[in-house]
């Protein structure tokens, strides 16, 4: 018996008129739920990625809880990177941890390169488990984008002003791009494999890319996304981009041969449509107000919704993930008000 899939996401994410607004959310999986807290208390993030069955069950829990049309993939844009030689440690209250930042041209060059059957192995079979058996939603994979991998590896870690970052772009051009070209074809092949282990989807999240201007976006960043993109438009899955503070670079992420843009909470979807933005879009519920009223939240989503109803390419998302603090029944809600208020 051929197992039913909800395609709703796929079918909008590729310009389909659909019955109703599809909607998942970023970071759905874990932070907020209590049985992932309860999962948290023995193994770290790394530990549970590392288990498919655990991990499995943590990607399928916001599906089974807020009836939302997506699974995406429960890890870290971190994952791939130790496969490079690359010692990082997911710290909590900090993030990401690198106890070996990349300097040099030396240190680029010490660079390995993935082979995810070998290195991660544990990912392409929580992918399999899912698609094959127990998701009746589609499944997102992901990658972080080469400049938010390379801001952990040059910092060290979390950064507000990329600054070491950008040095090493400005100072070190030529270890610049040899990093990229790196990261790039790191990007594509473990994409790539998730693809062929049965995503149905994929985004990409550049996180931090908006600290970089337009000029030094087309010179240093957008040939690598290009790449990337041109190289995965072989694979019959929609492609999508997402960062964050990113408003400026829209018009560039409009330019990739890619199917979706993610917006954050600052740019509305009228607003991202006056700029010249063709693609499909996806977004854009500031996270914070999940930690308010209902009455508030149904009237800040409705504003979103009546532009997503008269656009009819949007997928609803929120600007950013969700954070610990956001209560499992809000979103369970939100989703049955997106579904219901958009149904056509």
């Amino acid at each position: 018996m051929t197992k039913q899939i909800n395609d709703t996401i796929i079918r909008a994410y590729r310009g389909e008129k659909t019955d109703y607004t599809p909607a998942w959310f970023m970071r759905q999986a874990g932070r907020s739920q209590p049985e992932y807290r309860e999962l948290k208390k023995k193994y770290s993030l790394f530990e549970i990625t590392h288990q498919p069955e655990t991990c499995a069950y943590v990607t399928r829990l916001p599906v089974e809880q807020y009836n939302v049309d997506a699974a995406i993939l429960y890890k870290d844009i971190m994952s791939p990177l130790p496969a490079l030689g690359v010692d990082v440690e997911i710290k909590s209250g900090i993030g990401p941890v690198i106890d070996n930042p990349i300097q040099s041209l030396e240190d680029v060059e010490q660079l390995g390169e993935i082979d995810p059957k070998k290195d991660v192995p544990y990912v392409l079979e929580t992918i399999e488990l899912l698609t094959k058996e127990q998701l009746n939603v589609p499944l997102i994979g992901f990658s972080g984008a080469p400049f938010t991998l390379a801001s952990y590896m040059i910092e060290g870690g979390p950064s507000k002003t990329y600054s070491k970052t950008k040095a090493f772009m400005y100072r070190q051009s030529d270890a610049w791009f040899l990093l990229m070209d790196k990261l790039a074809d790191m990007t594509i092949t473990y994409v790539a494999a998730q693809i062929e282990a049965g995503a149905s989807a994929i985004q990409i999240f550049d996180s931090w890319v908006g600290s970089l201007n337009v000029a030094d976006y087309r010179t240093y960043i957008k040939p690598v996304m290009q790449k990337i993109f041109e190289s995965l438009r072989t694979y019959d899955v929609p492609l999508i981009i997402f960062g964050i503070g990113a408003n400026h670079l829209l018009l560039e992420f409009n330019d990739l041969p890619v199917d979706v843009i993610g917006l954050d909470w600052r740019t509305s979807i009228k607003e991202a449509r006056a700029m010249g933005i063709t693609k499909v879009l996806q977004g854009n519920l500031d996270p914070a107000i999940l930690l308010s009223d209902w009455e508030t939240i149904e009237a800040k989503t409705k504003e979103i919704l009546d532009e997503s109803i008269e656009d009819e390419h949007h997928v609803f998302n929120l600007g950013h993930g969700v954070t610990p603090d956001i209560q499992p029944a809000t979103l369970k809600k939100l989703t049955e008000l997106i579904h219901s208020y958009t149904k056509r």
